[in-house]
């Protein structure tokens, strides 16, 4: 009893429906396909920035110390001065004799504190941010004409200055440029 066997089928043959065979397998379950121009993964929507919640602590800080801490000791006179911890000596002296040049500037001449306070604030914030470590000026004026004729926008000022965490130093300015009526500024420059 001799079977007559079947000639092998040819594998290339698209009419191969060998169950066996995993190219034909993989065809069969794959289907149409089509081809892909791009390999990149989609794009995702970018994250919401981050909220800076330090630093909106530090500016919290800033107007509760302004507004409640009397002026220190050293800005009882005529002429004012601070700096922070870590700014030299011979930088205080430039600051003082006027060297820096001065890149922007605030006139708080007529303004109740509660505006000197928020113009200060927005102020600094945005020569921080836009013009980086500079010098500035802000005039406080002498004080002379209140009911009181005892200065109150220039302790606040110089209270406000100390505070603010972009502030380097300041001191009362050169007679030309405002005297003792205005402070020269040293500002950091913007940080992340």
């Amino acid at each position: 009893m001799n079977k007559k066997t079947s000639p092998p089928e040819n594998p290339a043959d698209p009419q191969n429906t060998d169950d066996e065979d995993p190219m034909a397998m993989f065809r069969k379950a794959v289907g149409d396909v089509k081809p892909v121009r791009n390999d990149r993964v989609a794009d995702k929507p970018a994250p919401p920035p981050p909220r800076p919640r330090q630093f909106e602590l530090d500016e919290k800080r800033v107007m509760h110390d302004a507004m409640y801490n009397s002026p220190g000791p050293e800005d009882n006179g005529e002429h004012l001065s601070w700096a922070r911890s870590g700014v030299q000596k011979r930088v205080m002296r430039k600051l003082r004799n006027g060297y820096y040049a001065v890149q922007a500037e605030l006139d708080l001449h007529g303004m109740v504190v509660n505006e000197a306070r928020e113009a200060m604030h927005e102020f600094l914030a945005d020569v921080s941010a836009t013009r980086g470590s500079c010098c500035v000026r802000i005039i406080h004026g002498k004080g002379r004409k209140t009911a009181t004729d005892a200065p109150i926008l220039k302790p606040f000022t110089a209270s406000f200055l100390r505070n603010h965490r972009d502030v380097l130093a300041y001191c009362s300015a050169q007679p030309a440029a405002g005297g003792t009526g205005a402070v020269y500024v040293l500002v950091r420059g913007g940080r992340e």
